[in-house]
């Protein structure tokens, strides 16, 4: 029986299992989990970014990305089919206050720059202040160019703005392009980055960006009843995925594209 549902039906192998057992663990709200620790140093080096946090999921990545941005009454913008706005419970508006302003994708998986620059509000006490784009690759299974994730980079610099990845898959696109990852993360202020789906490991996500913003999102974790404590075992499992598990996304697309 093979399940479709989900790339995030897989389990743990066996090797990945040993590493979790054998992991040295301790209270990461401390800071004290060495495994945590390790996993969030590495991430942080691996992707270029100053820091990383360990998140129990990408849904709560990407709303601590979303709160270390932006303030009580403040937007961001985004895609309509994107997942931090349609599929993750409305929580940047019930959790952080943020106004989510979402603009049609075009069809493949873009947003339109003029569509944005038009919805990005004036400095007026009538309106929500603009803080934030974000995006997201893969979208629907399209990959976003390299071109494009340039452009985009470009445009908040013009306007302002911060930009999030949401990169709950952004290995499938790097892979897909045959380049590192860090030539898509690299335009981006803050990147989520799920460790559950296609690379294999049980749970957990992270959240990239700079000390300042990850701090500002550690303290946001707490509030949200995120802090986990012996984490390390979960952690373990998730640097194990990124160590060893990226490669085989060739085989998910090669399949993907058999089925299809």
């Amino acid at each position: 029986m093979i399940d479709f549902r989900s790339d995030t039906v897989t389990k743990p192998t066996k090797e990945m299992r040993d590493i979790m057992y054998s992991a040295p663990v301790g209270d990461d709200v401390y800071g004290d989990d060495e495994s945590v620790n390790n996993l969030e140093n590495f991430a942080s080096t691996r992707f270029n970014f100053e820091a990383a946090l360990f998140c129990s999921s990408g849904t709560q990545a990407n709303l601590l990305g979303l709160m270390a941005h932006c303030e009580r009454g403040d937007e961001y913008i985004c895609g309509q089919n994107a997942h931090n706005y349609k599929f993750e419970g409305g929580g940047a508006a019930v959790l952080g206050s943020i106004q989510p302003q979402p603009i049609e994708n075009e069809q493949n998986g873009s947003i339109n720059f003029n569509k944005i620059a038009a919805a990005i509000k004036p400095d007026d006490s009538h309106f929500a202040k603009t803080r934030l784009l974000s995006l997201e690759n893969t979208i629907g299974g399209k990959v976003l160019s390299l071109e494009y994730l340039a452009q985009a980079r470009d445009f908040v610099n013009e306007h302002n703005l911060a930009l999030h990845l949401d990169g709950a898959r952004a290995f499938n696109a790097s892979v897909e392009l045959e380049v590192d990852i860090k030539q898509i993360t690299k335009h981006f202020d803050s990147v989520s980055i799920c460790l559950s789906k296609g690379l294999g490991a049980p749970v957990g996500s992270l959240l990239l960006g700079s000390s300042s913003l990850v701090n500002k999102a550690r303290r946001w974790r707490k509030v949200l009843g995120g802090g986990m404590r012996q984490a390390g075992m979960l952690a373990a499992a998730g640097q194990y995925a990124l160590e060893n598990n990226i490669s085989r996304l060739k085989d998910d697309h090669a399949n993907a594209r058999y089925l299809a």
